[in-house]
């Protein structure tokens, strides 16, 4: 079985593309690897993603917020697609990406936004959680295997 790297783009890599990349890892079984990282790095993992990240089994080692800049190297992982989940990333000039990768745009709100206490906060992260596995999960339902460039573009969009 081939393993698919996906790699998830934000603004400032602190939640949703954290969120993506721990998703995907753990729930594919395999299937995909998920990477992510921002535009504009904030150099922090939102305290709430990383707490989320943990409790679905992704590793504390991998929590960390990048800049895409890692992921246009060399010798950087091989993407197979790159998915925007955040508006402004998606409307940024994107790097040259090694290989030509399916892309995509997945609009999420930023759960780490949100003014309130922590209860507000928390449940807002726990709403953009769920949109995000939603399509997480329809992802890894894709047969990949059986499906041309153009079908997979649109199936991930």
């Amino acid at each position: 079985m081939k393993t698919f790297n996906v790699l998830f783009l934000c603004t400032g890599n602190s939640a949703r593309s954290i969120l993506a990349e721990a998703l995907l890892t753990t729930l594919s079984e395999g299937k995909f690897i998920g990477f992510s990282a921002g535009s504009k790095p904030t150099g922090k993992v939102h305290p709430i993603a990383k707490e989320f990240a943990i409790k679905m089994g992704y590793p504390k080692n991998n929590l960390r917020s990048k800049s895409w800049n890692e992921f246009t190297k060399s010798n950087a992982p091989h993407m197979d697609f790159i998915i925007t989940v955040c508006d402004h990333a998606a409307n940024e000039p994107c790097p040259v990406w090694i290989g030509h990768p399916t892309t995509a745009h997945w609009g999420f709100p930023d759960p780490a936004s949100i003014e309130g206490n922590d209860q507000d906060i928390k449940l807002a992260f726990e709403k953009v959680l769920d949109m995000i596995r939603r399509n997480i999960e329809l992802l890894i339902k894709l047969p990949l295997e059986t499906l041309d460039h153009e079908a997979i573009k649109k199936s991930i969009q």
